[in-house]
């Protein structure tokens, strides 16, 4: 009897040895990111559409910039060797991103980056000289931010204290185009902060395809208001203050600047005295037109103005025009030796491509139909095609097509089930396919010009694997109606040890933001959302009326009244959810960062009766605190929309919370400042509500960085855990 109970124990425990290393950790997905897949090495596209550039690195610490073969993967040449370099001290520095000039013989090296804000960053560069063999600093080795080699690959642009430089490669001379830079003040080739965050560039100057010109912003920001934010990183703590418009305050000043680098003149594209926004500027096939987009504060209307290059005159060549509002891209591409433009418009209700005439600015369609473009890759203008990316298949995936621009026949690349997407070369000859699905990881290959798959870049095969000797749950897509009738799509993921005649808890994601999805197949399963549904949580996410995929009308019902539609409908999800017999309705909670900190916000207040639980990270709580151009595209400003702004407050109905709250903000967000948190918290003490805090110092809105996501989401899951009782 002795002996069977032994040997049963240890049966028992191998079993549940076996049954830990089945098991997610918070560790494994947040300390040693076992779960983050995998993608292929940054590659360079070249010049001659049959190669692409690489940077690796050996067992000894030197680096190599090496030419590839997009057909074989074979390495053809050399292009930097850092055992073969003469550096300009006995510091070897290691590239932490390099671009290589049109003709191959320059490399810009660049290293020691730093963020500055969510895109922007400085860094300190080098370039290479391949037939010198010799290493030369940029600016004397001082942080600059977007160098940038002309097309003719004898020139360098970049910005230096906000004044825009160009160093001549072949002399080695250096000239400022602008001397009047001055922190929070002016800047020259840089965007501002607004600029940054919501037209989504930062590289504020463009080359002339002869790179004999180049065209750069001005930005006068004294009028801007001035936010400060704290760091406490020493004995004291260090102020860090910036310019940032909010609702109904003032912008920058932007002016456009074309400098003719070889007579030195300059002039200032003609634009008119308005309070207007310059979301792109880009050259057109001729090097003495320039193209400006310019578009005002409602963000409603949008001219596209061609401007001379020697005289700064501009003329409009179209006009669009919508009654609510104008998302801005970068579709727009000069073609057939500068007579037509390809555009991509919303103005049949769904976003299409369009083909214009440079004459008089009339568009004729490419596309047509109840979907939308996602993503224009550009022309074939040897091969008369336009590649793109749509939702022709459904809303919920995106796939790969082409266009023929004399037929119009738009032909599959890449079609199967799921999320693809490509980035083409120069040539358009190969582009790299990535793919994935609702339960698939990402795969990386490379693909011709007729979407055959030449050579598998990366499968993810070790996290595919990792994922199959898990017990985890596939997501399970559904619809459900709202009472006035709209049809919305949703996932859920149920518990691993699914029970059917057991009640669970819900824990809701969502953002819910204007144009955003989350409801897509793509990207694979995520660790988090499995770990929670593997402590006994259905796992659950709705796209709200004001989302993506489905068309101008349901992505712009949110116009002038954000907050309204967005929690109504993720009330009606948790109903829906509710309704089925495997859901607790007594224990639904809600979780979302940034704008869908501010939902979780909303549903919590709104949905008292609903929701036990609320998680809201980073979350706007007044759009009167959010920055001008995003704000104001969606709602226009307070004194235009009084009611949009109360009601689509947080802040109007705190005194509705019944359920559990955890606000969780960064001291140092530069983008939704700590004062939306802040100014929420008076408010619930005011009404003597409790509530939980996380809070974290010197931690932006993404809150991230060493050991910071673990710990939050730690927190969260033990709050949870506490109010949910999974």
């Amino acid at each position: 009897m002795k002996q069977i109970s032994l040997l049963l124990l240890a049966v028992l425990l191998m079993g549940s040895e076996e049954l830990c290393a089945q098991m997610l950790t918070l560790e494994d997905i947040f300390l040693k990111r076992l779960y983050r897949p995998r993608g292929p090495e940054p590659m360079e596209p070249l010049e001659d559409g049959a190669h692409y550039a690489v940077q690796r690195q050996d067992d000894q610490g030197n680096w190599y910039v090496l030419k590839v073969a997009y057909a074989s993967g074979a390495v053809t040449d050399t292009l930097a060797d850092s055992r073969r370099i003469l550096f300009p001290t006995d510091r070897r520095m290691l590239p932490v991103s390099f671009s290589v000039s049109q003709d191959e013989q320059k490399l810009l090296l660049i290293t020691e980056a730093k963020p500055i804000y969510r895109y922007s960053q400085a860094v300190v560069c080098y370039v290479y000289d391949r037939k010198l063999k010799k290493v030369f600093p940029i600016a004397q080795a001082t942080p600059v931010q977007e160098p940038t080699f002309s097309p003719d690959g004898n020139k360098l642009a970049y910005v230096l204290d906000n004044d825009l430089f160009i160093t001549d490669l072949q002399t080695g001379e250096e000239q400022a185009l602008t001397t009047d830079g001055l922190r929070n003040y002016i800047i020259n080739g840089v965007c501002d902060w607004v600029y940054e965050e919501e037209f989504s560039f930062t590289r504020a100057y463009q080359w002339s395809p002869d790179s004999r010109k180049i065209a750069w912003y001005r930005f006068d920001e004294s009028q801007v208001p001035l936010v400060t934010i704290q760091y406490f990183h020493n004995l004291y703590p260090e102020n860090y203050t910036y310019r940032y418009p909010k609702v109904g305050e003032a912008n920058a000043e932007v002016s456009i600047h074309i400098a003719d680098l070889n007579s030195g003149r300059q002039v200032d594209v003609a634009l008119p005295e308005e309070d207007d926004y310059i979301p792109r500027i880009k050259w057109t096939d001729d090097p003495n037109l320039l193209c400006v987009f310019r578009m005002n504060r409602w963000q409603n209307r949008l001219e596209l103005l061609l401007a001379d290059a020697a005289s700064g005159v501009t003329r409009l060549l179209m006009r669009e025009e919508n009654a609510r509002y104008i998302d801005i891209h970068d579709h727009l591409e000069f073609f057939d030796h500068n007579r037509r433009f390809l555009w991509t418009s919303e103005r049949s209700g769904y976003n299409h491509l369009y083909v214009g005439s440079v004459t008089d600015g009339s568009l004729q369609p490419l596309t047509m139909g109840n979907w939308e473009v996602t993503e224009c890759y550009g022309i074939d203008k040897k091969n008369g095609k336009v590649y793109f990316q749509s939702t022709q298949a459904s809303p919920l995936e995106r796939h790969v097509y082409v266009v023929d621009l004399k037929t119009r026949k738009v032909s599959l690349l890449a079609g199967e089930q799921g999320w693809n997407a490509a980035r083409f070369n120069q040539t358009f000859s190969y582009f790299v396919l990535t793919h994935s699905d609702a339960d698939d990881v990402p795969s990386y290959w490379i693909c011709d010009r007729q979407g055959r798959k030449v050579r598998l870049l990366e499968d993810n095969s070790d996290l595919r694997s990792r994922w199959a000797q898990l017990p985890h749950q596939p997501k399970e897509f559904f619809t459900f109606t709202t009472a006035d009738g709209t049809l919305l799509h949703g996932w859920l993921i149920k518990p691993w040890d699914f029970d059917p005649t057991q009640k669970y808890p819900v824990f809701m994601h969502g953002y819910g933001g204007p144009g955003s999805q989350l409801v897509t197949r793509s990207g694979g399963p995520s660790a988090f959302h499995q770990f929670l549904a593997q402590q006994g949580y259905v796992v659950a996410c709705i796209d709200n009326r004001g989302t993506g995929g489905r068309g101008e009308e349901f992505k712009k019902t949110t116009y002038m009244k954000l907050g309204y539609y967005e929690p109504r409908d993720q009330i009606a999800g948790a109903r829906y959810l509710m309704s089925l017999p495997f859901v607790d309705a007594t224990r639904i909670s809600f979780f979302g960062w940034s704008y869908g900190g501010y939902l979780s916000l909303l549903c919590l207040m709104l949905g008292n009766d609903v929701f036990r639980a609320a998680v809201a990270v980073a979350p706007v709580t007044d759009w009167r605190f959010y920055d001008t151009i995003y704000t104001e595209r969606y709602m226009r400003n307070t004194q235009e929309n009084p009611e949009g702004y109360r009601d689509g407050a947080p802040l109007t109905y705190v005194d509705r919370i019944r359920g559990s709250l955890l606000l969780v903000h960064g001291l140092a967000d530069d983008n939704v400042h700590y004062q939306n948190s802040a100014v929420l918290m008076k408010k619930l003490y005011e009404h003597n509500i409790p509530f939980d805090q996380l809070t974290f110092p010197d931690k932006n809105h993404s809150i991230s960085g060493g050991n910071t996501s673990y710990y939050l989401y730690s927190r969260i899951v033990a709050w949870l855990d506490q109010i949910m009782e999974p």
